[in-house]
This record gives C-alpha cells, sequence and structure tokens, in this order.
C-alpha cells in the first residue's frame, strides 16, 4: 500500500509540477501506548470496510465518518493484539494454513482459487492471511480474559429452566443492533454525549436511512461493518434488557435507545420466529474415521487413504467398524468409531451437514473437519424428547453465551479506558 501511495504521489507530481521534488512520509494517525497506526493501515482498513459494505448491498457512510469508525475499530485491535503479545499467546504459520484451506474449503474452493478470487477482487492474500492470524489471535485471548473466567452455578440453571417453564415458546429473533460505547467511569457530560449520539443515529433510522448504513456511521460494536447484524438469537441467548423490548417490536420496528453498563443501544428487529411448544429433537447414531492430518500426513494423502478404506467398505471387502478400530486417529476408534446417538449442534457444522446429508447406512466421502479427514457412516435416526440432564446442559451453553458475550463487551470497554491513544488524523 505505501508503494501504491508514493507511486500516486509521483505521478501526481509529474503531472503538475515536473520540477519539484516528492517525498511522501507515511503519516502517524494515532498512537496506542507505544506502538503507531499510520495512514496506510487506515487507509487499507477503510478500503477493506467498503468492500465489505459494497458485498452486502449497503451504502457507506461519508469518507471522514468511516475514517473515525475504523481507526476506533484499529485501535481497539491493536490494543488486544498488544495484550495478546505480553499474555504469549501465539499462533504459528500451520495452524494458520490449516485455517486458511478450512475457509477455501468452505467456499467450495482450492486455496489457489480462492487466492485468485481474492486477489481478483484487490484484497492482497498475504494481508488476508495476516487479518486471519490476527482473528485467531484475539479468539484465544477472548477465551483466556473472558470465557474462561465466565462461571455459571447451579442456582441460575434452576432459574433459567423455570423462567423457560413460564415461557414455554421457543421464539427466535433476527436482530440488528448500534452500540454508542460509554467508558467506565464516564462524567455525566460524557454520558450526555453518547445519549445524544444514539439519538442522532435513531432520528437518521426514524428518517428513513437504511440500519446497515447508520450501524456502520455510528456504532462502536465489532459486527458495525456488517450492518449491526447478530442474527438469529433465541430469548435464552439474549440479554433481558434485549428480550424484553424485542417482545414488543414488530417487524421492522427500531428500539428507543437503551442503557446498559456498556452504553446505549439500539436495537432493530428484522424477524422473528419458531413461536410454538417444545418439538421433540432429531436424534442421529453416528460412526466415522477420522485421518489426521500432520507433517508426515498430508491433505491429499489422507483423502487418499480415506478412499480407498471406502472402497474397501462399500464394495463388501471389509467392515466398518474393524478399519475405524484399526485406522481411526480419534477416541472412538476402541469401539468402531461410533460416536453414539448426537443432537443437532454437538459437532461441529462441517461432520453435522455431511452425516445430516447421508441415508441410513450410507457411507460419506472424505469430508474435511478442523480435525482432520472423516469418513461418516449414519447408523440409525430417531426423534425424541430431551432428557432432563439434556436441557441442563443446554441452559449451562446459553448462559454461559449470555454471559460471555456482555463479558466480552465490558471487558473491551475497560480495555479501551486502559489504552493509551493520541489521536493525530486530523493533523495534515
Amino acid at each position: 500500500m505505501r508503494k501504491i501511495l508514493f507511486l500516486a504521489a509521483v505521478l501526481a507530481a509529474i503531472v503538475s509540477s515536473p520540477a519539484r521534488a516528492v517525498v511522501l512520509v507515511d503519516r502517524i494517525v494515532a498512537i496506542v501506548n507505544k506502538e503507531v497506526i499510520t495512514y496506510s493501515e487506515l487507509y487499507a482498513a477503510v478500503a477493506q470496510a467498503e468492500r465489505e459494505l459494497r458485498r452486502r448491498n449497503t451504502p457507506a457512510p461519508d469518507r471522514p465518518i468511516l475514517e473515525r469508525q475504523m481507526l476506533e475499530r484499529l485501535i481497539i485491535d491493536k490494543a488486544q493484539m498488544q495484550m495478546a503479545r505480553e499474555s504469549g499467546i501465539r499462533v504459528d504459520d500451520l495452524q494458520v494454513d490449516k485455517a486458511v484451506e478450512r475457509i477455501a474449503a468452505s467456499n467450495n474452493m482450492t486455496l489457489a482459487e480462492f487466492r485468485r478470487t481474492l486477489e481478483s477482487d484487490g484484497v492482497s492474500f498475504d494481508s488476508w492471511r495476516n487479518d486471519i492470524r490476527q482473528q485467531m489471535v484475539v479468539a484465544r485471548l477472548r477465551e483466556r480474559e473472558v470465557e474462561n473466567r465466565v462461571q455459571v452455578s447451579e442456582s441460575e440453571v434452576d432459574t433459567f429452566l423455570e423462567q423457560a417453564k413460564a415461557r414455554p415458546d421457543n421464539t427466535e429473533y433476527n436482530i440488528a443492533h448500534i452500540l454508542i460505547r460509554v467508558p467506565e467511569g464516564a462524567s455525566p457530560e460524557r454520558i450526555r454525549q453518547a445519549r445524544e449520539r444514539a439519538d442522532l443515529a435513531l432520528g437518521e433510522l426514524k428518517g428513513g436511512a437504511p440500519f446497515g448504513r447508520v450501524a456502520a456511521s455510528y456504532s462502536d460494536a465489532p459486527d458495525a461493518l456488517q450492518g449491526g447484524v447478530i442474527g438469529w438469537r433465541g430469548q435464552d441467548r439474549l440479554p433481558e434488557l434485549f428480550s424484553e423490548t424485542l417482545m414488543k417490536l414488530q417487524p421492522g420496528q427500531v428500539s428507543e435507545p437503551l442503557r446498559s453498563p456498556a452504553g446505549f443501544h439500539i436495537l432493530e428487529l428484522v424477524d422473528r420466529r419458531g413461536a410454538g411448544v417444545e418439538a421433540p429433537v432429531k436424534q442421529t447414531r453416528v460412526r466415522h474415521i477420522l485421518l489426521r492430518t500432520n507433517e508426515a500426513v498430508s491433505e491429499n494423502e489422507a483423502r487418499r487413504k480415506l478412499m480407498d478404506i471406502r472402497d474397501r467398505i462399500v464394495n463388501g471387502n471389509a467392515d466398518f467398524a474393524e478399519l475405524a478400530r484399526t485406522y481411526s486417529d480419534d477416541g472412538t476408534a476402541a469401539r468402531g468409531g461410533e460416536l453414539d446417538w448426537v443432537y443437532p449442534g454437538d459437532t461441529v457444522p462441517e461432520f453435522e451437514r455431511a452425516y445430516e446429508e447421508l441415508k441410513i447406512g450410507e457411507v460419506s466421502q472424505p469430508v474435511r473437519t478442523p480435525f482432520g479427514y472423516h469418513l461418516i457412516q449414519v447408523l440409525e435416526r430417531r426423534s425424541s424428547d430431551v432428557s432432563p440432564e439434556r436441557k441442563r446442559m443446554q441452559a449451562r451453553n446459553a448462559l454461559h453465551d449470555r454471559k460471555a458475550d456482555e463479558a466480552y463487551q465490558e471487558w473491551l470497554r475497560q480495555l479501551r479506558d486502559q489504552t493509551y491513544v493520541e489521536l493525530r488524523l486530523d493533523e495534515r
């Protein structure tokens, strides 16, 4: 990017003043603790944001607004990466390579095809790969600093289940939101300014502005450039402040600003679904053979070996369970690869999608997941009510997710408040 800016400056100088020497210095737009953010970094981030907004058919905010939004995003990212480094969190090249391969595979492309697609859209593959590494580091930081510290007590699970009995429907909401963050210990004047900013955003929404554009212009949430979209959430995974408000909204409506410890929120109810009594849950009894890939076993070798194993099973020359005991790298090998009965959501999405498409007794083609390559066979299917133990586990997971989401927003706010930041964007 610096080379591009330098070339642009040189060309401009040739046109306007051939005799004048041109020196381009990539200026600093912010200092975050002891590190800097340069204009070229901001320029690249804004370009990426504009591409994302175009992909979503969302009108982009005015350039100065988008620059300030992206600068704040870069500040938060820089602060998190600094903390991760200080904490010794690292992601090696092999882990990044596997993540990149999974992303390409999820788009039904080879890695080479995926790279060409990115570069044809003006995205540097190396920069994108570095972004993936950063996302993985931040995810590990969040897990360590927030998620692993969230505790759910038995009494909280009991209360959750009692509330569920009083509200027996399983309504889900498709929502988007705008967050105007308020610093911890903010003065009344600072809170008033945040409220005024929330009112401005709400005014634009009531004036007919698209929610995605307003979110990109105002929201301090990580999903601002995705139009503030949270997606489908059940009531059990929403803060009470949100669920109580959403119950009163009709699809397409937006809420008044809501105050939480994190700041002010504006919610849009995109749609709702699923009201009704609890339905029986489909379960699947499945078994698999897993081959893990590593430095000794390449992707191609794992696929080829599994294809050979599959041919032996399909042609009736070998038994699935016996081959699982011989070849599978999974802990289920000793019992013939059986996972027993699984519920939706028990396995990673790639594995679940694969077994959902199989007929009973059918053996899949090799399936790629984060664990390696699998052959999968469905043994039985059934529908049954959720057991009390399963309900408690689901309640615990829902409470953990809800508390983790709230805790992460609060942690981000505290991190931003504790980070030394010197803004220089307006300096020319």
